[in-house]
């Protein structure tokens, strides 16, 4: 049996509104009650939650993803806590006052929200975000089942894109699970850790000992681009947003 969708009171009194799948077998029928038309494009946002540098990159989500995403109608899909590449998109949702509709799929163990005290490494939801999908787990890393089939979910057959922003070894399982689901994924080199692991593997793979960076760098599914150049960084993602599943 579904349970409707509930409203969360977040800081700053935002609201958003959220979902909680008991497991990803009823995750489709739940993402059914958020309110979200489909088919429409979706982006996928995954990476680090921190040591980024914000200054940096906050530009890169002002001026060029949030941007594309509002320009192309998508919806956007990250891992919803108040950290990282998952603050820096709530603020620039926020601060540019786009109205595209921001989804967090975070594991209820791993977040502060009220009535929720999560675990002893709990943190905040950001609070810019303008739904949330609570899904079953205690760490860090459990959401990312359900983040990579939310976003194909919410997709509905329409084009949908995962972009990597520096990460950790999360960000490793998030892109491989994106290209299980036949996600284009974009490696946005030059945002460091994971992300430049890739980017490396991709312009040397033969000399590169990352196993799993050089697996992504050679799938057909993931393209890397650098984050210096910022007019292609744009054109591959909306690229990514018109072609369909296939790249």
């Amino acid at each position: 049996m579904l349970v409707s969708p509930e409203r969360l009171r977040l800081a700053n009194d935002h609201a958003a509104v959220a979902v909680r799948p008991a497991g990803l077998a009823d995750l489709a029928a739940t993402i059914g009650t958020l309110g979200l038309s489909r088919p429409r494009p979706v982006v996928a946002v995954v990476g680090g939650a921190g040591l980024m540098d914000d200054d940096d990159l906050t530009d890169l989500f002002a001026h060029l993803i949030a941007t594309a995403i509002s320009e192309m109608g998508a919806v956007a899909v990250d891992g919803g806590t108040d950290a990282g590449v998952m603050r820096m998109l709530g603020r620039s949702r926020e601060s540019e006052s786009r109205a595209f509709p921001l989804v967090g799929v975070a594991a209820l163990g791993t977040v502060i929200f009220p009535g929720n005290p999560g675990g002893a490494e709990a943190v905040p939801l950001e609070p810019h975000h303008s739904h949330f999908v609570l899904v079953p787990g205690a760490d860090f890393g459990d959401e990312a089942p359900y983040l990579a089939r939310t976003a194909t979910l919410l997709a509905g057959g329409a084009p949908s894109a995962t972009i990597l922003v520096n990460g950790g070894e999360i960000a490793f399982e998030d892109c491989l699970l994106s290209v299980a689901e036949h996600r284009p994924v974009l490696v946005l080199g030059g945002t460091g850790r994971t992300a430049d692991r890739i980017a490396a593997a991709a312009a040397d793979p033969a000399s590169c000992r990352d196993e799993r960076a050089v697996d992504l760098a050679l799938s057909p599914w993931v393209r890397v681009t650098d984050v210096h150049n910022r007019r292609a960084a744009v054109t591959n993602l909306l690229k990514l947003l018109r072609s369909g599943p296939e790249i």
